[in-house]
């Protein structure tokens, strides 16, 4: 008998990442804040950390925020309760807010998505 051919290699395929899904979305202001003080969740608010104040969505949801002119994203961690300004939905910790506008600006329109967990 020949020598025997060595079985062809198998393509190795990703697995497939899990889907994050969008529960909602939209339009609204979003501002910063940089004070210590403790959050509605009851942790130290940190400026640095990428997380954000939200009236009604559950403590700890993630969202998807998006700067339209910047096409910058960040997802944050929702820890606290506000903003208390009308025509803003978020209050962004100033490391989330840096990360996809300027904090010269103080205030942005921003593009939301809430995830699913």
């Amino acid at each position: 008998p020949g020598p025997t051919k060595a079985p062809a290699p198998v393509a190795k395929t990703k697995a497939p990442k899990p889907k994050t899904r969008v529960l909602s979305s939209g339009t609204c202001g979003a501002s910063y804040y940089d004070e210590p003080q403790m959050t509605a969740s009851g942790e130290r608010f940190n400026p640095a950390a990428m997380t954000a104040a939200h009236k009604t969505l559950p403590l700890g949801s993630k969202v998807r925020v998006t700067n339209p002119r910047s096409g910058k994203v960040v997802t944050v961690r929702i820890n606290d309760r506000g903003p208390y300004i009308g025509g803003r939905c978020l209050d962004l910790s100033e490391a989330a807010f840096s990360a996809i506008g300027n904090t010269n600006a103080g205030v942005m329109t921003v593009k939301y998505e809430v995830l699913s967990r």
